[in-house]
């Protein structure tokens, strides 16, 4: 299960202290849903969602800012994150993570500044995008 993004041995700060804390992981939430919002490729993901992506965003945003290693607003306010139940009504494939993850490289390579954070964010981002799929995207394995 992936419940929180593991900091560095070597380094007492957080991933979280280390972006910039809460300010920066919102831009970074908002670049994020800025792409999915008017990529093309991003599409499979975008049409998964309300045509506002305001309250969704909130939401990732405090997510990101705990699994991140700040302050526990997110669990505070919806208890354990469950991403797989969350997201179970969707179907997720290599596609849609592929999507959702361009859609990250993206805002992470905009908003973060240190190549090494930027570099251990995108493989803990992909592990958390790949670890919520339910679907493995192969049509014979349907189920009916």
């Amino acid at each position: 299960m992936v419940s929180s993004f593991v900091s560095s041995p070597q380094d007492s700060s957080t991933p979280f202290d280390r972006i910039g804390g809460q300010a920066r992981i919102d831009a970074l939430v908002d670049s994020f849903y800025r792409r999915m919002d008017t990529l093309p490729e991003a599409k499979v993901i975008r049409d998964m969602h309300a045509d506002d992506l305001g309250p969704v965003g909130e939401v990732l945003k405090r997510y990101l800012g705990e699994w991140l290693g700040g302050p526990k607003l997110y669990s505070q306010e919806r208890g354990h994150p469950r991403l797989r139940m969350r997201h179970r009504h969707f179907q997720i494939g290599p596609a849609e993570r592929d999507a959702w993850m361009l859609c990250m490289q993206g805002a992470v390579e905009e908003v973060i500044d240190d190549p090494a954070l930027r570099s251990q964010l995108l493989n803990s981002f992909y592990k958390l995008a790949d670890w919520v799929r339910n679907d493995d995207g192969n049509p014979h394995d349907a189920h009916n």
